[in-house]
Parts: C-alpha cells; structure tokens; sequence
C-alpha cells in the first residue's frame, strides 16, 4: 500500500475521532446547561410561592381594615339620621304644645270677642237713638229756616250750586285765556327762534339771470362769417336755436337774446364751436346745434344727479332728477331757480330738524316745490299745481306732493311739512335781494300794498307780511259784518291785481274780532 494512501486514511480517522468527540463534549455542556435550568426554574417556583403568600396575607390586611372602616363611617350616619329623628320629633313636639297653647288662647278670645260684641251692640242702639232724636232735631230746625228764609231747602241748594257755577266758569274763562296767551307768546318766540337760526344756518348763493347773454368776439371781422351772405347763416343759427342774434355796432360782441336761458346756452356753444372750427354755413350750423343740444341734455342730467347728491336725496325718478337739472337754465323774478330750490331745501331740511320731524322729507319737497316752473310744454296750470301732478305721477310721497300743490295755498294744506315748505319759498324768494328788486321799490311795493287796504271803508289796520305774498287786513267789527269781510276781501285782492305789479301771488286775508271787555272795580 501506498504511504500517502496511509497518511490518508490515518488522516481521515482522527478527524472522526475529532468530531465524535466534539458531540461528547457537546452534549455533556447541553446536559449540564439543562440541570441549571431546571434548578433556576425550582427557584423561580419557590419565590413566587412564597410572593403570593406574602401578597395574598397583605390583601386580607386591606380588606379587612376596610372593612372596619366602612363599618365604622355606617355607625357614623346611623348615628346623625337617629340625631336628626330625635331633633325633629322633638320640634314636632314643641309645636303640638305651641299649637296646643294657642288655641287655648284662641278660645279665650272668642269669649271676649263676644262680650265685646254685646257691649257694642248695646252701644249701637243708644247710637240709634240718639241719631234719630238729631234726625228730628235738624227736620225741625231746618223747617224753621225755611220759615225765615221763605225757601225751600232744594231751592236753596240749587241757588248754591248755580252760583259758584258761574264763579267757577268765569274762573276757567280767565284761566283759559291766560294759558291761551302764554301759549301763543311761547308758540311765536319759539318760531321766530327757529326761523333766525335757520336763515342763519344757511348761507346762499343768488345768481342774477338776465334775459340776453353777450358773446365776445376776438375781432369784428367774424361777424360778416356769422351773418353769411345775404344773411343765410344767422337765419340758420335763429332757425335752429330759437334765439334772436343781434348784431350791432358794439365791437368785437353779438348779443343772444331769449327768455329761455336754454336755449341761449345752447346758441352759446353752438357759436364757440362754430367760430372755432371756422366752417360756417346752415348744414353745419345745424349738425353743430343738435350735438350741442345733446350735450346740454347730458350736462342737464348731470346737474340733476350732482345736486340731488349734495343734498342727500335718494331714489328720486330720473325724469325728475332731469327737470331739477333744467332748473339750472330757468330764473324766476332774476334769481336762478335751482339755486332758489337749493336753498329752500336746505332751509326745510334745518327747519324740520329743529320740529322734530323727518329732514331728509322736508328737503325732499323743498328742492321739488318749483320743478312746475320749468315744463316740457306749455300748460294753463300754474306752476304749483302742474308740479304736484308731476310729482304724483312718478311716484313721490303724498305729503311731497300736497306740500308742491300748497306752496302757494293754491290747494288746502294737509301735512306739517306743508306750511314749512311754504315758509322757506318764502325766506328764499321775497326777502329783499334775492330777487331783482331794490331795496326802495321793495319798500315802496309794501307800503303801497297797505295804503290801498286802508282807503277802504271799515279797515282799522293793514300789515303786508310774508315779504309782501301775504296781506292781512284787520277791520271794526260793529262796522264790518261777515258777510261784508268776505266781499271785502274780494275787492282789495281784485283792486291789487289790476293797480299793482308785484312777482308771485299776494293773499288778502280781512280779521274780523268781537271783543268784549270788563273791568273789575
């Protein structure tokens, strides 16, 4: 045999001899390792033995102290609830004694309850008596009375009461008169109070209207271009516009005159636009003059938006925010028309503020009270009743519309804000300066006014108030009947229409009082 062969083999032997005894040494630490375990697990045993042991005696412990405890806290309230029932037997014993006690004593005030209803029924009766023997005595001295005084008791008393009747009357008559006074005094302070503090409170503007509007030129050699050959283009410009152009010797102007401030506005513009672009002749005169007509009917309706802005009114109909801007190109007596129904709204707003009633209301019907002045087409109605069917047919507010128709006493006053409305027209119209009128033929208008009322016969005083719109005549009254101050009236209102000029209306109002007086001596 081979020794390589040999060394193998001898080789290969003691590796199984190796490995067999690695399992032997393997198994015997296994061995070993399983005994300690399982001695290690007895311990673990034997310890949680003897734990539970210990636990379980420490549980008993707690369960029995609280058991003595839950006993002790039930002894406890057994304790209090016997207390309380022994307490409240107790008050209940007490008061079956109390009420015990009072009724005993409620026994023994019946009895003298009833003695002493004995003892006043005794005393009753002698009352009895005694009022019946007085009853007698005053029959007999009343019949002696009668005999002496010759009337009768029922009479006497009748003549009694009727007396201070009339004491008491004339009393309440005098009383009456004074507070009636006093009220009216107070009543007249108070509302010249408000009027001064409102006319204060209000600073307006007045512009003067004239009926011609110059339109400057920048040489006279213009003019010819505006008259056109044989006078074609200023007959275009009359055509279109409705004013009247005049051309005169005064250098470098051409006067426009119409009564519709409009309207010259409009041939004011017209001409500027004209005179700018240089190409004057009737087709473009009248292109020109409708673009103008359109603008000034967008500027109208601007003006009427702006202005009713300013003032705080809402919801106004768009056709009356267009007359209210027409307002702009209309003057009344030479005051410009909306500047006068601006004021006038201002004053009713601050005047209704200081009454205590609605502003935004009364200004409201202050701006609108003249929108009749400036109507679409002509009309035989005046401006007071034309702008009230105007107002009732887009919708305003009937005291709005009743305050429009009022103004001028032209229907009968059915709101407070009516009078107010009236009263600031006046402050903004006829005061002297706001309209064309100087101070001296103001003055001379109202005295002239009051002379003519006192040449007639009966007329004791004549006051022209309200700015010269209200003439008030106060006559005698053993001289003038009622029937004779209703013709009266009549008269003075018809001699003023045809002797006088005067702006407006004036209303002719004849006071006719009866006064008695006596004097107390």
């Amino acid at each position: 045999m081979d020794a390589s062969v040999i060394y193998i083999i001898i080789g290969g032997a003691a590796a199984a001899v190796g490995i067999i005894a690695g399992k032997f040494i393997f198994a015997k630490n296994h061995q070993q390792k399983l005994d300690d375990a399982e001695r290690q697990a007895q311990k673990i045993v034997a310890d949680a033995q003897s734990n539970s042991e210990t636990l379980k005696k420490e549980k008993l412990l707690e369960a029995k102290e609280k058991f003595v405890q839950l006993k002790a806290e039930h002894d406890r309230e057994v304790l209090d609830k016997n207390r309380k029932i022994n307490d409240a037997e107790n008050r209940i014993k007490q008061k079956e004694q109390s009420i015990n006690q009072k009724e005993g004593n409620l026994e023994k005030q019946l009895k003298e309850n009833e003695a002493i209803k004995e003892n006043l029924n005794r005393q009753i009766e002698v009352v009895n008596l005694k009022r019946t023997e007085l009853e007698k005595h005053q029959e007999e001295h009343i019949r002696r009375l009668e005999k002496v005084a010759a009337l009768t008791a029922e009479e006497a008393k009748a003549q009694l009461v009727e007396s201070l009747k009339q004491e008491a009357h004339t009393q309440a008559l005098g009383l009456q008169q004074e507070i009636i006074d006093e009220a009216k005094q107070k009543a007249n302070k108070e509302a010249r109070k408000i009027i001064i503090q409102t006319i204060q409170r209000t600073a307006a503007e007045q512009a003067i209207e004239n009926s011609i509007t110059v339109f400057n030129l920048e040489s006279d050699e213009i003019k010819g271009q505006i008259i056109g050959r044989e006078g074609r283009n200023i007959r275009a410009i009359e055509a279109a516009t409705g004013v009247d152009l005049i051309v005169d010797d005064t250098p470098e102007a051409i006067i426009l005159s119409s009564f519709d401030p409009l309207r010259r506005e409009i041939a004011r513009l017209s001409l500027q636009r004209l005179v700018s672009d240089g190409r004057i002749h009737p087709a473009r005169i009248e292109e020109v003059v409708e673009k103008t007509r359109r603008q000034i009917e967008e500027q109208v309706m601007e003006i009427g938006e702006r202005t009713v802005i300013e003032l705080g009114i809402h919801g106004l109909h768009k056709e009356l925010v267009r007359i209210v801007g027409k307002m702009r190109f209309r003057s009344s007596y030479g005051q410009n028309l909306l500047m006068h129904s601006r004021e006038v709204a201002n004053l009713c707003g601050i005047m209704a503020a200081e009454l205590g009633m609605n502003p935004k209301l009364a200004k409201r019907a202050g701006l609108l009270h003249d929108i009749g002045k400036v109507p679409d087409e002509e009309t035989e109605l005046s401006h007071a009743l034309l702008g009230m069917k105007l107002a009732e047919k887009y919708g305003e507010n009937p005291a709005v519309v009743n305050a429009i128709g009022a103004h001028h006493d032209e229907v009968e006053m059915q709101y407070v804000i009516s009078p107010i409305v009236q009263a600031c027209d006046a402050i903004s119209g006829a005061r002297p300066g706001a309209r064309r009128e100087i101070m001296q033929q103001y003055l001379q208008r109202i005295k002239d006014l009051e002379n003519l009322a006192l040449t007639y016969q009966g007329v004791e005083k004549a006051y022209a108030i309200q700015a010269g719109r209200e003439l008030r005549v106060i006559v005698e009254a053993d001289k003038v009947t009622d029937g004779d101050s209703d013709k009266l009236s009549f008269e003075i209102a018809q001699k003023i229409q045809t002797e006088m000029t005067y702006p407006g209306q004036i209303k002719v109002t004849v006071i006719r009082e009866k006064r008695a007086v006596n004097v107390a001596r």
